[in-house]
């Protein structure tokens, strides 16, 4: 009786191949957003890296080029072109597939000690003088999102400070 059983068992009923399907089915729908969200953080740590090699190009750019240090109490604006430009970076590659905004003009631009107006629609690293101390802070945008800070209103789309940096300013 048993040699007979085992002799009608030849392959898969229909309700095992749903079965199976289904559980497929069900481990797709979990894994694919998972991995969504893993391909996500890597570019928002890319954009991150980005940015830090952009305040780390205009360190070498401050260095080198005396006349980029902003007089005490003031600012001065690198943008992303002026350090491609001039050879204190390469090409910077975006991880989004899209192309970083610039500023058509190739200078460094002073800003004013007592405001601190920021271009708002560019990338760039600003450079603040504090009796002599130097902090660095860099916005590095693309047309949909890149390193700046969040929130609403005047706080929103600012330079980041460069110990800030971090995957939650990619937005």
């Amino acid at each position: 009786m048993l040699k007979r059983w085992l002799k009608n068992e030849r392959g898969l009923t229909l309700i095992e191949l749903l079965a199976v399907i289904v559980i497929l089915g069900i481990i797709a729908a979990i894994a694919i957003p998972a991995i969504g969200g893993l391909i996500d953080n890597s570019k928002k740590d890319a954009h991150v890296a980005n940015a830090q090699q952009m305040i780390n190009a205009a360190k070498i750019a401050v260095t080198s080029d005396k006349s980029l240090l902003p007089p005490k109490g003031q600012s001065l604006y690198i943008n992303l072109k002026y350090l491609e430009d001039n050879g204190y970076l390469e090409t910077v590659k975006d991880p989004d597939g899209l192309e970083y905004k610039n500023l058509e003009a190739n200078t460094p631009t002073p800003a004013a000690s007592a405001s601190l107006t920021e271009p708002s629609n560019d990338s760039y690293v600003v450079i603040i003088n504090n009796n002599n101390k130097l902090t660095y802070k860099v916005k590095l945008v693309n047309s949909s999102r890149g390193v700046q800070t969040g929130g609403t209103g005047e706080a929103a789309g600012k330079a980041v400070a460069e110990d800030q940096l971090s995957r939650q300013n990619v937005r």
